[in-house]
């Protein structure tokens, strides 16, 4: 009975560090961190970390209500003409609402063998890449998407090869255009802790 309990599956998943970014000299946008640990048999990576912007969770939510249209999904924080991302506030107000609505899905089995939320969850790719991905249209499967994301992006402890893997790092987004896969910009390296839990207030 003892080995069982050992062997119950959980996710964590936290969505924090939010940060404004320039998207040109007009517009800007806050992204989210997503901190996923699990030891679930569903995830290709059992650590990973990703940014994300309110109009990509918009997206997810329209694309797993699609392919499940019996399901009724949580929803996501509403999108109030009133938002003020220099209010912290309603940052982090938006900031508990998406990690509310990831912690809602992730409970759901069905939800859960949706392709599209784990390139969401573990990899950088934008919506029209995962669209593209999950449809059979890229070179690249779902699971090289991960894990050529992960090893462009391994800043976390996993697989006791954190000290091995460090002084890649530096090296690793002059790589990243050659795969398709790799992330858009600097901003994507996000450096997870091992302790997640230490920056949540």
């Amino acid at each position: 009975l003892i080995f069982i309990m050992h062997l119950q599956e959980f996710v964590t998943v936290l969505v924090r560090d939010p940060r404004i970014q320039k998207e040109d000299s007009w517009h800007s946008y806050i992204d989210y961190e997503i901190f996923i640990h699990t030891n679930s048999i569903c995830f290709t990576r059992k650590t990973s970390c990703v940014r994300r912007r309110y109009r990509e969770f918009v997206w997810l939510r329209q694309r797993l209500q699609s392919n499940a249209v019996l399901i009724q999904l949580p929803e996501l924080p509403s999108k109030t003409p009133f938002f003020n991302m220099n209010n912290p506030n309603h940052v982090d107000h938006r900031r508990q609402g998406l990690q509310e609505f990831l912690e809602k899905i992730l409970q759901d089995a069905l939800l859960l063998s949706d392709s599209r939320l784990h390139l969401f969850l573990q990899t950088q790719l934008s919506p029209e890449d995962m669209e593209a991905c999950v449809s059979g249209q890229t070179k690249y499967s779902v699971a090289d998407a991960i894990h050529s994301f992960a090893s462009l992006n391994r800043r976390f402890p996993i697989e006791d090869e954190e000290g091995k893997k460090e002084k890649n790092d530096a090296d690793s987004d002059s790589e990243s255009s050659s795969s398709g896969l790799g992330p858009s910009d600097d901003s994507i390296s996000c450096g997870c802790k091992a302790s997640p839990a230490s920056e949540e207030s």
